[in-house]
């Protein structure tokens, strides 16, 4: 298969991949452009020891983790500005909107915090990536088996978790 093959077979998939982790369409077109590029550059590393999908969506969840770091850095910067300057953002969004933002994305963290490795990223990978059992075990070089017990405990771990907070 060549790459113009894979790309057009692919693309819906990562592009889909990366939306769901991103919920931005903008975001998730350039995560996309990008993973094909990186996997384009890279296409003779391709070891054939998991699909091409797999393959693609580990590029595109690392490209998306690197992104998302960078984010953090400006969004400090923001913050920054914003209580340094008593005004709206770089980008025009006020204190509110910062702080709604920021409490939306700390209480998200807090319940995936409770979650060690593999468990976080197994569960990351199965609801915002939706990514099958099978795709998810060959990430990790093991098996689908796997890959669906380790998502069931961290299920039950986060249930746990939300359940004492509630009380």
């Amino acid at each position: 298969m060549d790459f113009e093959e894979i790309y057009i077979t692919y693309f819906r998939d990562i592009y889909l991949f990366i939306l769901a982790m991103s919920k931005d369409a903008q975001i998730a077109e350039e995560i996309t452009q990008e993973t094909f590029f990186k996997a384009l550059k890279n296409i003779d590393k391709f070891g054939h020891i998991c699909s091409v999908k797999t393959w693609l969506c580990q590029i595109g969840k690392n490209t998306y983790l690197s992104y998302l770091e960078k984010q953090k850095h400006f969004a400090r910067e923001d913050w920054k500005d914003v209580l340094e300057n008593d005004r709206d953002g770089k980008d025009g969004r006020s204190p509110e909107a910062l702080f709604l933002k920021k409490e939306e994305v700390l209480s998200l963290y807090k319940v995936l915090e409770v979650l060690r490795e593999p468990y976080k990223e197994v569960f990351t990978l199965r609801i915002f990536g939706d990514l099958s059992f099978r795709e998810i075990g060959e990430i990790f070089g093991r098996r689908e088996g796997w890959a669906r017990v380790t998502y069931h405990r961290a299920k039950l771990k986060i249930q746990e978790t939300v359940r004492r907070e509630e009380e």
